[in-house]
């Protein structure tokens, strides 16, 4: 017996790599600050019968606390077992096999293996040379008969963040289902008064994708959530969904975090005020980042160090791993996550070294 002919076509999806302890690990955005108090005393109090029985299959607690955060009703939330499993179970709710879905290029590559293990062909739109999204980039879709599409916002992997009256346009001009994965709007800067949540009440076809992985320092739990109508949650939740896809310990937790939200604030500060101060210090050293509105940046590594590759092997050797990624348009590049002040410390000293290096070497 054999997979599927699709399946057997199909690369898979590559994690960033786990560097063995002790290492400064900045390449796959996580949050640099560990889960508060609140949650760890949550854990605390998993008793044997909590794991003895199955967990709420709708988890409702869970649910109504996220409802409460964003001020919506608890029918149009979802909980799920990371964003991931929501964006897989978008495409089999929405995603008709032989008909496209919608990608932006470059960007985060498990929507493009999603689609494929669909069967579904992708429309992919490339960004313009300024990294912005083209204007008529809802027609394209639409064009190639797209049921479903994806955009994540703050951009992956530039960090540029789409207004909420650029998405309102999007939606409204783009026949099928929207999906927003908003992974990183935690980070935005406050001063932006970004939000998308309240275009529900407006937008029929509007599906918004979040995670507790980085904001909330829970990327080992795997929670993340939908918002949107009841058209489109009702149907994942009740007909596609797995019976028991959270469990008992990641409901617990998520609700801890929901009622500890000073701490979770605490860390999305620190990211901004690192961000702008790495994104400085790269700049001092002739690395030029695009501007950013999520946990990491986008750097242009000059020849000066001579590529993109070898920096990202030379920092490796230092301890210190960010991300490259070996597709058009980013070869020159290496995404940043942003750490503590000290990891960030050690990233800078390490590039900067290396600079030193090369420089001696060419003398």
């Amino acid at each position: 017996m054999h997979e599927r002919a699709n399946i057997r076509r199909m690369a898979g999806y590559v994690p960033g790599e786990r560097p063995a302890a002790p290492a400064v690990k900045l390449n796959t955005n996580e949050n640099p600050l560990a889960p508060g108090d609140a949650v760890m005393r949550a854990l605390s109090e998993i008793t044997p019968a909590m794991l003895q029985r199955y967990p709420d299959p709708l988890a409702t607690r869970l649910r109504s606390a996220i409802a409460d955060y964003h001020e919506c009703g608890v029918d149009r939330v979802i909980v799920t077992n990371g964003s991931d499993e929501l964006l897989r179970l978008a495409v089999t709710t929405f995603g008709a096999p032989g008909h496209a879905i919608g990608l932006v290029e470059p960007g985060y590559s498990l929507y493009g293996v999603l689609a494929q293990i669909q069967d579904c062909p992708v429309a992919r739109v490339a960004l313009e040379d300024d990294w912005t999204i083209p204007t008529d980039i809802a027609a394209r879709w639409n064009k190639a008969g797209a049921k479903l599409a994806f955009l994540a916002n703050p951009q992956a992997p530039t960090g540029a963040l789409l207004s909420a009256r650029a998405i309102a346009r999007l939606a409204a001009e783009f026949r099928g289902v929207l999906l927003v994965d908003e992974a990183y709007i935690d980070f935005v800067d406050p001063t932006q008064a970004h939000d998308i949540v309240s275009l529900i009440d407006q937008t029929a076809n509007l599906l918004i994708v979040r995670t507790l992985s980085k904001g909330h320092s829970l990327a080992g739990l795997r929670l993340g959530y939908g918002l949107g109508r009841e058209s489109l949650v009702t149907p994942m939740l009740t007909k596609v969904r797995d019976s028991y896809n959270v469990d008992v310990i990641a409901q617990h937790l998520g609700c801890a975090a929901f009622a500890d939200m000073g701490h979770a604030r605490t860390s999305w500060q620190l990211v901004r005020e690192e961000r702008d101060r790495v994104a400085r210090e790269l700049g001092d050293l002739g690395i030029v980042t695009l501007p950013s509105q999520a946990n990491f940046l986008l750097a242009d590594i000059p020849s000066a160090f001579g590529d993109a590759q070898t920096l990202h092997a030379l920092l490796a050797s230092q301890g210190v791993h960010v991300r490259w990624f070996d597709v058009p348009r980013l070869r020159g590049r290496l995404r940043i996550s942003i750490g503590t002040r000290a990891e960030n410390d050690q990233l800078l000293s390490a590039i900067e070294a290396s600079l030193v290096v090369r420089t001696r070497c060419a003398s």
